[in-house]
């Protein structure tokens, strides 16, 4: 059973610091999200506001609001926003605190430590809850550095990147995974990010909180850890930020730790500057692609679209666009699937096929 779970989303629900709650409203394997509290979308449906598809999750005004309607008090309360100042505020840390009165334990994906906070942990105690920092990194001695056994994978590894952060790597990673273990073939998620291991990811660690000596390794290991224990087809790796990004450096850790057999690239056509950054314009998607190129050797195989602020016709156009500029498969997976992306890995890979012919 799935323990029950409210997510706080205040004026952020279907927006980028938002993404947290986003991905736990379109799946988790670990909590049944029964609400989402962003008072500025009270009253709709989680899954029609973001996705066009109803999903019976409520949004609610207040926590107050959400537990009266409930008639229930969920296990968990799932702090789901990440905002680029990643500390509280203090109207935030009484809603949080309000949250452990009435007997919720909480999940917090913030770099800001909830469990080594003195005031946090009183009140944990106190009220008999629990604090779980998902993005807390392992003690320094469980720690790894890069090994180079990487290599001894001997199925393909393809990471999910894109053009800026927030654009919806992991949507569409997971999609994919999906589709591939739909054809048969037996397809491994690695995350990357606290979204990820707040969905439930087997195989994974938050690598932005680690330092640079050991993001490489961490992202090494835990390829070699689903490789070693799920004998995959195929492992699929969630890419975080840009490389082109200035102000984030995870890009470049997962590449060189998982030393990608093919890339496909994510890209918000609508978006103009970098997330949280608005007067530095992000780099052109060719340029992205081929900065990856050089820096990764390996090669793009694909571009998936995120279809924010656009129209489902403009969506379709820049498909086309693209297809014919770049001569890849371009699809956006949450709007048209993955069966693009099976065929062009397929392709790229033909031993895929046969593993698939054989389940």
């Amino acid at each position: 059973m799935k323990a029950k779970a409210l997510v706080y989303c205040e004026n952020e629900f279907g927006r980028i610091d938002g993404k947290v709650a986003n991905g736990l409203i379109r799946q988790s394997e670990t909590y049944d999200i029964v609400g989402v509290i962003d008072s500025s979308k009270a009253g709709q449906d989680a899954g029609e506001y973001l996705d066009g598809v109803k999903n019976s999750i409520p949004i609610f005004e207040s926590i107050a609001l959400a537990l009266e309607e409930l008639k229930a008090i969920p296990e968990y309360f799932i702090y789901g926003i990440a905002p680029l100042a990643s500390f509280l505020s203090d109207e935030q840390r009484e809603i949080i605190f309000s949250a452990m009165k009435r007997g919720m334990n909480i999940v917090n994906g913030l770099p800001e430590f909830f469990s080594e906070n003195s005031q946090f942990a009183r009140m944990a105690r106190n009220y008999g809850v629990t604090i779980l920092d998902v993005r807390k990194p392992p003690k320094r001695e469980n720690l790894h550095n890069f090994s180079g056994r990487i290599q001894e994978v001997k199925v393909p590894i393809i990471t999910v990147m894109g053009t800026d952060c927030a654009v919806g790597k992991r949507t569409t990673a997971l999609l994919l995974v999906e589709a591939l273990r739909n054809e048969g073939l037996n397809a491994v998620f690695v995350t990357t990010g606290q979204t990820g291991l707040l969905q439930g990811s087997k195989y994974g660690v938050a690598i932005d909180v680690l330092t640079s000596g050991f993001a490489t390794g961490e992202v090494e290991n835990a390829i070699l850890n689903a490789y070693e224990q799920e004998q995959p087809d195929i492992i699929v790796v969630e890419g975080q930020g840009a490389l082109s990004h200035p102000a984030f450096t995870s890009s470049s850790a997962i590449l060189r730790g998982a030393m990608p057999d093919a890339i496909i690239i994510q890209h918000p056509p609508k978006r103009k500057s970098y997330c949280d950054y608005p007067k530095i314009p992000m780099l052109d998607l060719v340029d992205e692609i081929e900065m990856i190129e050089i820096f990764s050797k390996s090669t793009v195989i694909a571009i998936t679209i995120n279809h924010e602020n656009m129209t489902h016709v403009e969506v379709n156009h820049m498909i086309g666009q693209y297809e014919s500029e770049f001569n890849l498969p371009v699809t956006d997976a949450l709007l048209h699937g993955c069966d693009k992306l099976v065929k062009e890995l397929i392709k790229t890979f033909p031993e895929l096929k046969r593993e698939s012919v054989l389940v």
